[in-house]
């Protein structure tokens, strides 16, 4: 089986009385969905939540995750089946985590062009916990708070028909030519500690990871974000949703090359642990019969080390390498300001 994607386009946003869609318009209870979230984790002592759109003057502060929309709507295994997304729709959680963390988000203004979620209709979880709650928990309920709420939205568009849907059949079927270059995709996740971890089906990305991973389970919400710093290169949980290097190696998939599987790594914090991933990594794409492999990464810093290594044990290898680097390149708004003059 395949996996089926519907995408339902969300025109506009508000606050009602009855979580629903009235045509391509989201309306949410947000009482109901604060009590819903309160009542599913005592941990949680409340949730106020607000809704911040493209244009508006409005900066959301401490962001730990951000996610998708989605439902599954048939299909008893992930990556199976189908699943329908409110697109154009996010669920931010934000609010402090032992410590005011730097995650910003401007809906207007030069800062806008730093993020895609500028353009997105956002719904704000401001969380506060419990006191004394301890830091790994305080963590995993804003976590499981975010995910929770858009699994409550995207209920909404469960049998709603979609404005596109996209099929996404297994690797193999149809058969593509030999001649074709095969190609891996090799994506290396954060998981270095509390912030700084990401999670596959529920796990710690350090237990699970290096793997071989079919790309549909990816796209069927595999991979959470745990990491709640460094804004500047953080991944959340709908840039796994929405991973695009998988999307453009599904689309060039049996025309400009074999698209032969995804192996996740991970990056330790431990020069150890880099070694022994790296070369179980390798290893891997080394079992996919690859010919050419590309990397990216996630965070900075020592996570740099990671994609080096494993750039160069590729190519040791005879594996032609692309290597991404972890920060997405946007538009700079500074030459638009007016220069200032020097005091």
């Amino acid at each position: 089986m395949g996996l089926e994607v519907g995408n339902i386009i969300i025109e506009d946003v508000s606050f009602g009385r009855q979580t629903r869609l009235e045509g391509r318009c989201l309306i949410v209870d947000p009482t109901a969905l604060g009590d819903f979230l309160c009542r599913r984790d005592a941990r949680l002592r409340k949730v106020d939540l607000f809704w911040a759109k493209k244009g508006e003057s409005t900066r959301i502060l401490c962001v730990k995750d951000v996610i998708e929309p989605r439902c599954k709507v048939s299909g008893d295994t992930t990556g199976e089946g189908r699943i329908h997304i409110l697109k154009k729709v996010a669920v931010i959680t934000c609010g402090k985590i032992i410590g005011y963390q730097e995650g910003i988000i401007d809906m207007s203004g030069p800062g806008a062009l730093y993020t895609p979620f500028s353009q997105t209709m956002n719904l704000v979880l401001e969380i506060e916990v419990k006191k004394d709650l301890p830091p790994r928990q305080h963590e995993e309920a804003a976590r499981e708070a975010g995910l929770a709420a858009a699994a409550y939205i995207a209920d909404t568009g469960r049998a709603v028909e979609p404005d596109t849907l996209d099929t996404f059949a297994d690797l193999e079927s149809p058969a593509v030519s030999p001649e074709l270059p095969r190609t891996a995709y090799l994506y290396l996740l954060l998981s270095q500690g509390l912030l700084h971890d990401t999670y596959v089906f529920g796990e710690d990305a350090k237990r699970k990871s290096p793997c071989i991973i079919a790309p549909r389970l990816l796209m069927d919400g595999a991979i959470v974000s745990g990491n709640c710093v460094s804004a500047c290169d953080k991944n959340t949980t709908y840039h796994h949703q929405n991973n695009p290097i998988i999307a453009e190696l599904y689309r060039k998939h049996g025309k400009e090359l074999n698209f032969v599987g995804v192996v996740l790594s991970n990056e330790s914090a431990r020069l150890a642990g880099k070694n022994d991933s790296a070369a179980k990594a390798i290893e891997l794409i080394k079992n996919l019969k690859a010919q050419g492999v590309v990397i990216s990464k996630e965070g900075f810093g020592n996570p740099d080390a990671d994609q080096m290594m494993l750039t160069r044990g590729l190519e040791q290898a005879g594996i032609k390498v692309v290597s991404i680097p972890g920060r997405t390149a946007f538009p700079n708004p500074w030459p638009m300001l007016p220069r200032r003059p020097r005091p």
